[in-house]
């Protein structure tokens, strides 16, 4: 798929895979195109070309059907503030067509710990509890495909350690496909089976983020991060 504002391309033919079960890691410096594709995989923008299937369905002439398979959490993207937690997942509930909207809230709000504040305002949530509201969003239709946006960010190490902890267990237990975004390297090489390297909309590089550093002569993630960001070209047709 790829995405261009005028002449200026801001995902460059990028083609990749989510199997179920498996966490993809996207990453790449702010501008490479991250956070383009996951609204062209939502359906919030339009392809200027290609095509984007969700658990087979394709997302332009299945647009209901695809979505309903799909759900988001994202970091900087929170839950209206003005309503209450069970008010919050009732409305998106609705909008996924959730069947038994009403149990399935009351599952969510078990799973993550949120009984004690599903009447309460989101806007005066702490960060963690934010973090777990949006996720017990993400997890109401129980998606095929589920798009976490940088989740942890801003999160202190022990509720972010729990979010990682709760999001393998969920794929395991749902066989769900993840495509994760994410700053924290050390997060990615504990969470994600495989990573993609994105620059001006490209991929570079793509493999398991363990063994990727040395395969590239780096002694850590986070030294290739900063390589890749810093000389793109050098990394053209390394994918």
């Amino acid at each position: 798929m790829s995405k261009r504002y005028g002449e200026t391309p801001a995902v460059d033919d990028v083609s990749f895979g989510v199997r179920p079960g498996e966490i993809v890691g996207l990453l790449g410096p702010n501008g490479a195109g991250k956070t383009t594709i996951i609204q062209m995989v939502l359906g919030v923008l339009e392809p200027t070309s290609g095509a984007i299937t969700v658990d087979g369905l394709d997302l332009a002439s299945h647009r209901s059907r695809a979505l309903e398979r799909t759900n988001v959490a994202a970091a900087y993207s929170p839950l209206p503030g003005n309503l209450t937690v069970t008010e919050n997942l009732r409305v998106f509930g609705m909008l996924h067509g959730v069947r038994g909207l009403s149990r399935r809230i009351d599952e969510v709000l078990a799973e993550y710990q949120l009984e004690r504040f599903r009447d309460t305002r989101c806007g005066v949530l702490s960060s963690g509890e934010t973090a777990r509201a949006s996720l017990a969003k993400s997890a109401l239709n129980r998606p095929r495909l589920l798009l976490l946006d940088e989740p942890t960010a801003s999160l202190d190490p022990a509720t972010a350690d729990d979010i990682r902890s709760g999001v393998r267990a969920r794929v395991a237990g749902e066989s769900c496909a993840v495509l994760w975004t994410s700053h924290n390297m050390r997060e990615v090489e504990q969470v994600c089976d495989r990573v993609m390297f994105l620059s001006h909309g490209r991929v570079l590089l793509e493999g398991d983020p363990r063994a990727l550093p040395a395969q590239h002569g780096r002694a850590t993630l986070e030294e290739l991060f900063i390589a890749v960001a810093r000389e793109p070209l050098e990394w053209e047709g390394s994918a």
